[in-house]
């Protein structure tokens, strides 16, 4: 097989070369954990890796020698259409226990699927109609017209926003359901986010870069944006690869009605038939103010009584079962009664408990992160936020000042 190895190639076919391992790796993780993030994950590199392919065998000879000029002519390298739906998905994979590739979902890639027929079509006329170029008369590889890229770019552009929408919306969501929303924010999820957004910019920074220097725009000039491309890619491969965290908590939303969320339960018992959340604050209504004050001593009284605070993986579903209620009265009872979220509202609980330990002097005998531990928190880092959040001052803080 033809390959001129060179400068430009070389660098090219290593990091080219490691977004295939990448691909195979994350692949063999998601068949070994059943997780299915992984498998989006595996299939987003592959088209970032196969994104840069045209540009390294270019520079490797296979645009000036035959059949590899054919190859790279009538075989769709660069997927534009496919790399934003892909991220959408590996999004909502990571993110909600409860993601499934439906029929629904095939509709995202339905632009890329036409793309890759109007390759195929055009590879028939050429080879088999007039057996000449006909479509390629100009020299030109068909993933670099203009107006691909464009469009391609501006779909990547859209799943971003509809990826970080949905991140948005699971925030809110977790907040509303666990007491331990800060460990499942993942730190992860803004990170390739970032990444996939410099992605997106790149090409922007580039155009602008080649205004002020015209060198830029030539074959070899283009091979730093690439280059850039690919150093990205292989970060979020190593990172995402590294990442052992995904979401536990199943739910569905319709996209008319983002605020209104169904939490999805494998127990399909009376206590959680009725799990429709508001992820937004309302106000309340004189119809239900008797209610929900009932529904707040009850909810006071067992969460002090039983100390359910130090469970460090209390749910909204805990307190509804331990009610023998669903989670939407619990869960609007919290939110309108409180003016909490759930997991603020535990966490008020967890910090008065401290605050009572610092008062006996259980700190003179065990550290305060122990005492955190103690209270149903379950890292330093939320401990401190969570604590700063409640009474204006870091625990450090609080002890010089009592």
């Amino acid at each position: 097989m033809l390959f001129q190895f060179g400068f430009y190639s070389s660098l090219l076919l290593i990091t080219f070369s490691q977004g295939l391992i990448y691909t195979v790796l994350l692949a063999v993780k998601g068949f070994r954990t059943e997780n299915k993030s992984n498998y989006w994950l595996s299939f987003f590199i592959l088209l970032c890796s196969l994104f840069v392919a045209p540009w390294m065998l270019g520079f490797a000879g296979w645009y000036d020698n035959q059949p590899y000029r054919d190859i790279l002519f009538y075989t769709p390298f660069q997927h534009l259409f496919f790399i934003g739906p892909a991220i959408y998905c590996y999004t909502q994979s990571l993110l909600n226990a409860n993601f499934n590739f439906t029929k629904k979902q095939v509709l995202h890639f339905i632009p890329g699927i036409l793309y890759l027929m109007y390759i195929f079509f055009i590879w028939i006329y050429d080879k088999f109609v007039i057996k000449d170029y006909y479509f390629y008369a100009d020299g030109m590889d068909k993933d670099f017209d203009s107006w691909y890229q464009k469009l391609g770019l501006f779909s990547m552009i859209v799943y971003f926003v509809l990826s970080l929408r949905y991140y948005t919306i699971y925030k809110k969501v977790i907040f509303q359901v666990v007491s331990y929303a800060d460990r499942i924010l993942f730190k992860w999820i803004q990170t390739y986010l970032i990444a996939f957004l410099i992605l997106l910019l790149l090409p922007i920074v580039y155009d602008g870069m080649a205004y002020l220097y015209p060198a830029l725009k030539s074959y070899t000039g283009s091979w730093w944006y690439f280059l850039f491309f690919s150093i990205v890619m292989y970060y979020i491969a190593i990172v995402g690869y590294s990442n052992p965290i995904t979401s536990s908590i199943p739910f569905t939303f319709s996209t008319s009605n983002t605020r209104q969320i169904l939490l999805v339960f494998d127990d399909k018992s009376a206590i959680e038939n009725d799990a429709t959340i508001d992820i937004d604050f309302e106000t309340i209504t004189e119809k239900h103010v008797v209610e929900i004050d009932l529904w707040k001593s009850k909810i006071q009284t067992l969460v002090q009584e039983h100390s359910l605070f130090i469970n460090s993986e209390l749910t909204l579903a805990d307190v509804a079962k331990k009610l023998d209620t669903n989670v939407s009265i619990i869960s609007k009872t919290i939110n309108q009664g409180f003016k909490m979220n759930f997991n603020d509202f535990i966490n008020t609980y967890r910090i008065e408990a401290i605050k009572q330990a610092l008062e006996k002097g259980e700190h003179k005998k065990t550290t305060l992160l122990g005492i955190a531990f103690d209270c149903g928190f379950n890292s330093k880092a939320t401990f401190n936020r969570a604590f700063k959040k409640n009474t204006g001052f870091s625990p450090k803080e609080y002890l010089e000042k009592a």
